[in-house]
């Protein structure tokens, strides 16, 4: 069940910026990379209960767990960047 859930978020992320690299417009664009912010969030969500429920063990959890808040954080900043753009363009 959590491998499954896991699975949907992580995969969702990639398919998301793929559709944003041919968005029809910014609005467009920051509206999929919002959404793949927030999958992310899920993940890490995931990833958390995995290992609070002894799914995975400290040392798997970490490494991916730090790669995915790498990730939150290139996604937040790229919204933040797009929504500021946008506003300029107003």
């Amino acid at each position: 069940m959590l491998s499954k859930q896991i699975l949907r978020s992580v995969t969702a992320i990639g398919a998301l910026i793929r559709e944003a690299e041919h968005a029809e417009s910014k609005a467009d664009f920051l509206h999929k990379m919002n959404i793949a912010l927030k999958e992310a969030n899920e993940t890490s969500y995931w990833l958390i209960l995995m290992k609070e429920t002894g799914y995975i063990c400290t040392e798997e959890f970490e490494p991916i767990f730090s790669k995915t808040e790498e990730i939150i954080k290139i996604l937040a900043s790229i919204v933040k960047t797009t929504k500021i753009n946008l506003k300029r363009l107003e």
